[in-house]
């Protein structure tokens, strides 16, 4: 829809734009972000809007809440600005869905209504407790100093599969800070976990040290889910790492592909967890034991704790949670990107949209045959999307040589392909001293630069003549007796719009035998603005947002590309274009 229409209304948004900025310059923020959070659009900017990815119709979206499937019904809250494109009002939007995929919206489960939660309703999660009796557990802030409490809401009517209401008892908060607690870093509790001994449901929740240095997820205790004990001792923490948002903690199967039930402890599991680091703006996850004896979890010695530790998503991707779906005993992990066409003092790029945020197509998770990470793929119900389907094999790509994939629209695609290299002799030593930084060694061995074994892989979202694309690529590097593997998304060229861009290069090392095998595989989700790629089966996962100005639509075109010295060929490459699913139209 263009945004010229209805002239008026846009003429002033505009002019509140303008005042924001010029208030940002003489320092009067406050009053600038108020009349910013209260903005409502009065068009939408589709040009670059997601279709297949997870979003309201139009204002802000971030982290996901408490998804659940109940009766039939997956059911997902998500932080919601109903009146505005950028933070603020946040609300529980919910919508519901029969395939993680086409979702219908209902009304705001919570919203800021009583004395415990009425300066905001943020992050938390749901537990479905024993008789299939759902419940969630929310931060309240509850003054102007964001001071943080812990909340409890019920449905009104459990007989409602939709459940479309809620009910917040005047009981609350459930659980408030104590002086050992910094109360303003005190949020986002986790799915509480039955204790083997069926007497009592633990629950973690972020904090941080008063020091603000050392990160901590603090346990409680309650019988009822009403009353709640502090535990003497936090479930895990780890020092120099900050303030831990949105935890997650939750087994997986040792063996095999099937998801366990968040209470779920003893023999043939391990347990996962997972914080958003509020410093990094990156998520962390460890693999490790639970021991329900001490209610403690301990990471295994081989998973690196802190910031250096495993990612779900090497990009754009924070405050995921993930659930436990009894129907296909999977668990599913959802997470969201966030913008990257505004900057702290300039959000006009969000205004004139009318949007701002996705959430990433949920994902399986799994554990690796290998044990040291999970494993992730997009769940099976999205492949229903995909419609027209082109297909190539064994094709070579000499060393600078790329090729068109045609008779694709590769604007709202789907594509695997699996690469062969001829030869590893070629790959250029590694540099050690990138052993942390997988990030800086993409942004120095980028998609233009010419190496040994790659870059090679695929350019999306790119026009004709090559002036813009987004490199989603594999480089291979010797080191010592073995190979590495490093795999990248550069979006320096991405788009030749200038204000406000942040064009990142993404990247991790992939654990991968590639001496053996000398194939990879990769699979990218495309939708306009948003690029989500699964390396090596979904080893390593990476999302980026770009903002094209030529490759849009129609003109928006899928390339293969070789920029090593050695030939690549395409074993094999199938792409398909997808179709729209039904997005949050309100029921």
């Amino acid at each position: 829809m263009a945004i010229s229409s209805n002239l008026p209304k846009l003429c002033l948004n505009l002019f509140a734009i303008f005042f924001f900025i010029s208030l940002q310059k003489v320092g009067c923020s406050h009053l600038g972000h108020e009349t910013l959070v209260n903005l409502s659009p009065s068009s939408i900017d589709s040009t670059l809007l997601p279709r297949y990815h997870f979003r309201p119709l139009r204002n802000w979206i971030n982290d996901p809440n408490g998804p659940f499937y109940y009766k039939g019904i997956y059911h997902l809250f998500y932080q919601y600005n109903p009146y505005g494109s950028v933070w603020g009002n946040i609300v529980w939007g919910h919508s519901v869905s029969t395939d993680l995929i086409n979702w219908h919206a209902v009304d705001p489960a919570i919203y800021p209504s009583k004395t415990f939660d009425i300066y905001g309703c943020w992050s938390g999660s749901a537990t479905v407790l024993p008789g299939s009796k759902p419940v969630i557990l929310y931060t309240g802030i509850v003054d102007d100093f964001k001071t943080q409490v812990q909340n409890i809401a019920f449905p009104a009517n459990l007989s409602d599969p939709l459940l479309r209401e809620w009910v917040k008892p005047d009981y609350n908060p459930v659980i408030s800070s104590d002086p050992s607690i910094n109360a303003t870093q005190f949020r986002d509790p986790t799915t509480a976990w039955l204790h083997p001994d069926n007497k009592h449901w633990n629950v973690a929740i972020g904090s941080a040290r008063k020091e603000g240095q050392r990160g901590v997820a603090i346990l409680y205790r309650s019988r009822n889910f009403k009353n709640w004990t502090k535990a003497k001792h936090p479930l895990h923490s780890i020092k120099g790492t900050g303030m831990w948002e949105c935890p997650d903690f939750f087994p997986v199967a040792v063996s095999g592909r099937e998801g366990r039930d968040t209470s779920a402890t003893g023999r043939g599991v391990k347990h996962v967890l997972k914080v958003s680091l509020d410093r990094m703006r990156f998520e962390h996850y460890t693999l490790g034991t639970y021991y329900p004896a001490l209610d403690r979890y301990l990471p295994d010695q081989a998973s690196v704790d802190g910031s250096e530790g495993l990612r779900y998503d090497y990009g754009n991707f924070y405050a995921s949670k993930t659930f436990f779906d009894p129907a296909k005993k999977r668990r599913v992990l959802c997470g969201w990107a966030n913008e990257s066409d505004v900057t702290h003092d300039d959000a006009s790029n969000d205004i004139i949209k009318g949007w701002a945020g996705v959430h990433l197509i949920p994902r399986e998770l799994w554990l690796d045959e290998n044990g040291r990470q999970l494993l992730q793929w997009p769940v099976e119900e999205f492949d229903r999307l995909r419609s027209q389907h082109v297909s190539l094999a064994n094709q070579a790509v000499n060393p600078g040589g790329f090729f068109r994939v045609n008779n694709i629209d590769s604007v709202q695609a789907d594509v695997e392909v699996t690469f062969e290299m001829s030869s590893l002799e070629k790959a250029e030593d590694f540099d050690p001293s990138y052993v942390g930084d997988a990030q800086a060694y993409c942004a120095r061995h980028a998609a233009d630069v010419k190496g040994g074994v790659g870059p090679f892989g695929l350019y999306v979202l790119a026009d004709s003549a090559l002036e813009e694309r987004t490199a989603v690529f594999f480089k291979v590097f010797k080191h010592k007796r073995k190979h590495v593997v490093l795999f990248c998304h550069d979006p320096t060229r991405s788009t030749k719009r200038v204000k406000n861009i942040y064009k990142p290069t993404f990247a991790g090392f992939v654990d991968v035998d590639i001496d053996s095998s000398k194939t990879i595989s990769l699979r990218s989700l495309i939708d306009h603005s948003v690029v989500e790629s699964f390396g090596a089966g979904g080893k390593i996962c990476i999302t980026s947002r770009v903002y094209p100005s030529l490759a849009i639509g129609r003109d928006a075109h899928l390339f293969v590309f070789n920029n090593g010295a050695v030939d690549v060929k395409v074993s094999e490459l199938n792409a398909w274009e997808i179709r729209t699913p039904f997005m949050n139209k309100e029921i």
